[in-house]
């Protein structure tokens, strides 16, 4: 059990309908190592969550915004140059995994193939991931990658979620439009909006990484 996170609302006329998620405590939050092998994994049994997506998606921007810092998660100076496991450990409870960006053209082909490999043995083996957080541009099509990620954590049962990044740069009407399309392309029952700009998807996102990480036994 978590007993401590971070203050999630945004705003005052949330917190008396969310006392549930009003979490006391100061949030820690720290790198811990990077891994390029299985060797290299923390070796301890601390729940973890990953989160997955193609380059220039948000991904370190949605991580940094959880967590309420500034150039905790960075990417590389090269899109898609990093080859990584990063591994944030969070209040001293429980993990962060975040993924190097996928999809990028200009990849050496040796260094697309070693992401594969690295992000299937992960996902297949680690026994205390308890979700995965699949990032996906609100703005955008799902690409041939996000459906073959999708398949594949369907495929083997992997909890998951999907969350829309950049959601800030649409319209409400246009963004209701994009996540349905979203959703149904990826056969996937909903898909969570998501702004590090303004906060929008905060409360929410953290409501689901706590109540996957308290279901872990």
């Amino acid at each position: 059990m978590i007993d401590s996170l971070p203050r999630i609302f945004t705003d005052e006329r949330e917190s008396a309908s969310r006392s549930s998620v009003n979490i006391r405590g100061r949030l820690k939050a720290e790198f811990l190592k990077s891994a390029f092998k299985e060797a290299d994994w923390p070796q301890d049994f601390k729940p973890e969550i990953a989160f997955l997506g193609r380059s220039n998606v948000g991904k370190s921007s949605l991580i940094n915004s959880l967590l309420s810092v500034r150039g905790l998660a960075r990417t590389s100076s090269t899109p898609g140059r990093t080859q990584s496991l990063n591994f944030y450990e969070i209040n001293d409870q429980f993990r962060f995994v975040d993924f190097p960006g996928f999809g990028y053209a200009r990849v050496p082909r040796e260094i697309k193939s070693s992401w594969g490999e690295m992000a299937t043995s992960y996902l297949a083996k680690r026994p205390q991931l308890v979700l995965s957080i699949h990032i996906v541009d609100s703005r955008h099509e799902p690409t041939k990658q996000d459906l073959q990620l999708h398949e594949w954590l369907e495929l083997s049962n992997k909890p998951q979620i999907i969350v829309a990044t950049k959601s800030d740069k649409l319209s409400n009407n246009e963004l209701r439009k994009n996540l349905e399309h979203i959703a149904r392309v990826l056969k996937h029952d909903s898909v969570m909006a998501y702004s590090a700009k303004s906060g929008r998807g905060r409360d929410e996102l953290w409501r689901a990484l706590k109540n996957a990480i308290d279901s872990f036994k």
